[in-house]
């Protein structure tokens, strides 16, 4: 094994900063309270997104997805759509850059690859893992410093969707880090799939990765709702960026959607349930809900993304998708046509009436 203590390589750099801000100072008295209280870590399973990077930020990549997706053709989708966009708001036809994004376009449409190039910027499928803090409390929920809006109305629907923290993320294995983050860093560096329970697979692509990207940066956190079940606990929904809209979430479930999704619940239970839902939105911020028996709670999710000496890691063999490539936009040139066809014969019609 080589000593690189003397010249770390990037991926295996910890930089850590003291900052004195109060704010900093409350936040990390947090993240040691939080590493007292829920000192167990619960592995959920890999999300999955994509990232850019571009000679300004090299070798460090920006995250351009929120990294929630299940699976990794989800992502590679995702891609796809961004960079037909990309081609359709931004370039115009005869660029070369059109002809680039428009290239990997057609790529991502029969080939399941995680990178391609455009120009100078190189794009990639990232993957993470989901993670949580258990304790004999049960699962973390949200900390006092995490960002939020508590006084937003949870059951209003036009309500201000709050910024993805993900999106536009660095990832920069050097980049400084407080000092529990830093030590949290640290404590992950070894963390992989060993219970018996997970195919022998996973678990072997799990410890490989622990030597081919060593390197572990953190997510912004997320959150979304459990149930506690009898040995426990179950994540009901998609992750939020913030306690707040995972409560509108817990909230949406139980006031709407709880008939549609368990028709085994009675409509006299359902209503109960909503009722709950009502007293949960109208009254002071809080992260559990007690009914019929059944015990909910709002928890913050945290995502840990594996990085190597080119950068986080791509999905692994053993991350396996439910379906292939496909195209998901007609050709731009046919769009653009089809859409100058329509425009004309809108303003055919204005003329007309006129």
């Amino acid at each position: 094994m080589k000593d690189y203590r003397k010249n770390a390589p990037r991926h295996l750099t910890f930089r850590v900063a003291h900052r004195d801000d109060p704010v900093s100072e409350v936040t990390e008295q947090d993240a040691l309270l939080a590493a007292e209280h829920f000192p167990h870590v619960v592995l959920r399973g890999p999300v999955f997104g994509y990232a850019v990077q571009t000679p300004d930020i090299d070798p460090a990549w920006r995250l351009v997805s929120s990294v929630t997706d299940g699976f990794p053709q989800h992502s590679r989708d995702g891609l796809n759509s961004h960079l037909w966009f990309m081609a359709k708001d931004e370039t115009r036809p005869g660029d070369v850059l059109r002809e680039q994004l428009l290239a990997a376009v057609a790529r991502l449409e029969t080939e399941p690859v995680d990178e391609v190039e455009v120009g100078d910027a190189r794009y990639r499928i990232v993957r993470a893992d989901e993670f949580a803090r258990i304790g004999p409390q049960g699962l973390e929920g949200p900390r006092p410093t995490d960002p939020d809006d508590p006084g937003r109305d949870i059951g209003d629907h036009r309500a201000r969707v709050p910024e993805d923290r993900t999106k536009g993320f660095i990832v920069d294995h050097a980049s400084p880090t407080g000092v529990m983050e830093s030590i949290q860093r640290m404590e992950l560096l070894t963390l992989h799939y060993q219970a018996e329970r997970i195919p022998e697979q996973v678990r072997e692509h799990s410890r490989a990765a622990l030597t081919t990207h060593p390197g572990v940066v953190l997510l912004p956190a997320a959150f979304t709702f459990a149930e506690r079940r009898t040995n426990s606990w179950e994540p009901m929904a998609c992750l939020q960026s913030t306690p707040s809209e995972a409560r509108a979430t817990l909230y949406n479930y139980l006031a709407e959607f709880l008939p549609k999704l368990e028709p085994e619940v009675s409509a006299e239970d359902a209503a109960t349930c909503a009722a709950a839902a009502e007293e949960f939105r109208i009254g002071p911020p809080r992260d559990a809900l007690d009914v019929l028996g059944r015990h909910f709670r709002v928890i913050r999710v945290e995502r840990l993304m594996r990085v190597g000496p080119d950068g986080p890691e791509p999905p692994r063999p053993s991350d396996v998708d439910p379906y292939g490539p496909s195209e998901i936009h007609p050709p731009l040139a046919e769009f653009e046509e089809m859409e100058a066809r329509r425009a004309a014969g809108l303003e055919d019609d204005a003329l007309g009436g006129s």
